[in-house]
């Protein structure tokens, strides 16, 4: 098997594993771990050679089995819940298990594309990939920081492709399993469609009702850049994964309802209509996470252009409404 994808019954490697079907390949080892079984739905109209478990998968490599066999691994698994508060798990999943394939990997001269965060940047205001701008708020940022660490220590050791991806708020097909740890988008478009309603937080940091501002990305546009580095294995470094452009919890809740309108053959609506109508509501700022929330991101892709990445990336409006589309056709 040439291609393993690590958490590849999760949100972006399952979409990661349809869009190498999509070219053609279907010789690709599936990791994860499936002690949550509805995750399989994510894989169900894909094709893959082999499933193992990630633990299985992490001793056979080291054992050899895998030798002379692998080209590239697209390392894609992590516990990604960013409230999540047991240290010890976190840094198994997310710094452990990530240096041992990146251990594996430097030896057996074998690419590695894997995903970093934004969570790295904390309360930071610049998001550029360089040390000083890297202040992680939670175990989840420092877990994905420790490992870049890493990866800047060792990089000169490389003999293949290293490069680490930090996305920032992605959000798409594929997402469902996540729960409370999916998207923003994804939310606001089920509470729409439950109570005609969308609940946003009160502003924190700053900033007005809803007017937090985060990076928002679509996994359409992740998954185009990581099979950019695929193409191109002779790039390698760390590279941020947004649009470039932060926008409002605000921009998400509109184009969402009004994509679920256009649906409809609804006309669309303004903001302040929406605030009149209620449709959007605002609920305090939970309590638990002041001092651990970002209440602005926004990706410097200076690195990534200069890698040579020159696609457009979908702006909210865009993005978003053709995530809703897809969610309509399927609910």
């Amino acid at each position: 098997m040439s291609y393993v994808v690590t958490g590849a019954a999760g949100f972006i490697g399952s979409n990661l594993v349809k869009a190498l079907n999509d070219r053609g390949i279907t010789d690709i080892l599936a990791v994860d771990d499936l002690r949550d079984g509805s995750k399989f739905a994510n894989l169900a109209d894909c094709d893959i050679a082999e499933y193992l478990d990630k633990d299985e998968f992490i001793e056979r490599l080291e054992d050899g089995d895998f030798d002379g066999q692998l080209s590239v691994i697209l390392h894609q698994g992590a516990c990604s819940d960013t409230t999540e508060t047991d240290g010890r798990t976190m840094m198994d999943a997310n710094y452990r298990y990530s240096r041992r394939l990146l251990d594996w990997c430097i030896s057996d001269e074998v690419h590695l594309i894997y995903a970093s965060s934004a969570a790295i940047y904390g309360a930071s205001r610049e998001f550029r990939e360089a040390r000083e701008c890297e202040a992680p708020l939670n175990i989840y940022g420092y877990s994905k920081f420790l490992f870049d660490q890493l990866v800047r220590r060792r990089y000169e050791e490389r003999t293949a492709q290293i490069a680490g991806l930090r996305y920032f708020n992605v959000y798409g097909e594929r997402e469902a399993h996540k729960g409370r740890m999916a998207s923003v988008a994804h939310h606001f478009f089920h509470q729409y469609r439950g109570a005609d309603h969308v609940r946003l937080f009160t502003g924190s940091g700053g900033y007005g009702d809803g007017e937090q501002r985060r990076d928002f990305v679509s996994v359409e546009d992740c998954v185009k850049v990581n099979l950019f580095f695929l193409d191109n294995p002779g790039k390698s470094g760390i590279f941020n994964v947004g649009t470039g452009a932060a926008q409002s919890f605000n921009d998400v809740a509109l184009a969402t309802v009004n994509a679920c309108r256009k649906a409809k053959g609804e006309s669309p609506l303004t903001l302040t209509a929406m605030r009149e109508r209620t449709i959007i509501q605002y609920i305090p700022f939970p309590e638990d996470l002041k001092g651990r929330y970002q209440s602005y991101t926004q990706a410097d892709i200076t690195a990534l252009r200069e890698a040579g990445y020159d696609a457009p990336f979908l702006a909210v409006e865009q993005g978003v409404a053709r995530y809703c589309q897809k969610l309509l056709r399927v609910s």
